[in-house]
């Protein structure tokens, strides 16, 4: 069925909006970050505050990524500072809004930095806003870590690590490889096509691991089509899967095209489940999906159904706080700020030399996604789970250990 614009607008402004509206004053103007409403005041006299910059999406198509990230950041900045805060100092978080646009990213990163003085970066959640981050916080001594971005290249600069940025998260090789192994030998399936988003760094990237090690494993893939972030109209791509028959779509992107993607694919009576990554997981997913992804899988870092009593108090923690239960973004964005917290304690100065040599020795530091090591690359040394759709929610399948 054709989707019409009326309704293809609402889904992608419901995305956009996380599910509560915006006013016109959260939009920043192009060219300029937009501080988040949920910033803090103006910082107080030099020396009493240590000050953690966010880079995020607090509006555009994937603001449920930035409002999430911002949220755990917070929670996490709330308890150290219930706890005397820093070598004696108040920590706060100043936001701004990237609007999801890696020019926009780097505008805010750079202001950060050189305006708000602040002693590390968090963000981006999107390997290609992270990409527009990294060479501005090297270029600046300025340590910065993101939540989110799995792409290999946010880390490294050719065949060299990035001096000055790190991450939380796993990188594409490992869950790209992942979900192969999962389709290929727990789902025993054997024929796949993949449609992926080729203007997304990340959906790229996460296709391309799962090929190779897919194909290693004696998968085919029988088809790949594509698309790019925007678009609506799926129909094209669909019905040429269709005509394939493939036991499988793998199908990495974020969750607002994902979503929509599955409910034409359910129009034209394609019945194929779908698998893909962590970009899959929000609110937003189930809400416009309404079903049409059950039966289907993906990898990611975190699972409400974790018994694990560092993950439960996390989930009572931020209930109370916001009224809602914590998604897997929260949990990454409250990660990140636990560890740039654990690397400014742990500093012999509070410069970015010294915190980057603290952040780079981080061990065994037990946070709610998993017990994180800093590897030579920065990248983190944990597990991965995957979960499926059932009922429209996410439920637990398996955990699968580096």
């Amino acid at each position: 069925m054709f989707y019409s614009r009326t309704f293809v607008v609402a889904a992608l402004a419901l995305v956009a909006m996380g599910c509560r509206e915006k006013k016109q004053s959260d939009i920043a103007p192009a060219g300029e970050a937009k501080v988040s409403s949920a910033a803090p005041a103006p910082a107080p006299a030099a020396g009493d505050t240590i000050w953690i910059g966010h880079v995020g999406s607090m509006s555009g198509n994937d603001a449920a990524f930035g409002q999430a990230t911002d949220n755990g950041a917070k929670l996490a900045i709330s308890e150290q500072n219930a706890k005397n805060g820093i070598k004696g100092k108040k920590v706060a978080l100043k936001t701004l809004d990237d609007q999801g646009k890696p020019e926009e990213a780097a505008v805010a990163a750079s202001r950060l930095i050189t305006q708000d003085h602040v002693s590390v970066l968090i963000g981006e959640v999107a390997s290609s806003r992270s990409l527009a981050m990294a060479p501005i916080a090297d270029q600046n001594l300025l340590p910065m870590i993101s939540e989110g971005s799995t792409n290999p290249r946010v880390t490294k600069d050719g065949d060299k690590t990035r001096p000055y940025v790190f991450r939380v998260c796993y990188i594409e090789p490992f869950q790209g490889t992942v979900m192969a192994k999962f389709v290929r030998e727990n789902l025993k399936l054997t024929k796949v096509a993949i449609l992926r988003d080729v203007g997304n760094d990340y959906a790229v990237g996460l296709a391309q691991y799962f090929k190779t090690t897919f194909q290693k494993l004696g998968g085919e893939i029988i088809l790949e089509q594509s698309f790019k972030s925007g678009e609506t109209d799926f129909k094209a791509q669909l019905t040429a899967i269709k005509g394939k028959n493939p036991d499988l779509i793998y199908l990495p992107g974020y969750y607002g095209e994902v979503a929509l993607i599955a409910r034409q694919a359910r129009e034209l009576g394609m019945k194929q489940p779908f698998a893909g990554g962590d970009g899959w997981d929000a609110a937003p997913l189930y809400q416009i999906a309404k079903g049409a992804l059950d039966g289907s899988y993906f990898s990611t870092h975190f699972s409400t159904e974790d018994p694990s009593p560092v993950v439960q108090d996390f989930i009572a923690k931020y209930s109370k706080t916001y009224g809602n239960t914590p998604e897997v973004l929260a949990a990454l964005g409250y990660d990140a700020a636990k560890v740039a917290i654990d690397a400014l304690e742990r500093a012999k100065e509070l410069t970015g030399p010294s915190i980057r040599e603290a952040m780079e020795q981080t061990k065994d530091f037990k946070t709610v996604t998993g017990s994180i090591t800093i590897d030579a690359d920065h990248n983190p040394v944990k597990s991965s789970m995957v979960l499926t759709v059932k009922e429209n929610k996410p439920k637990y399948v398996a955990t699968v250990d580096p």
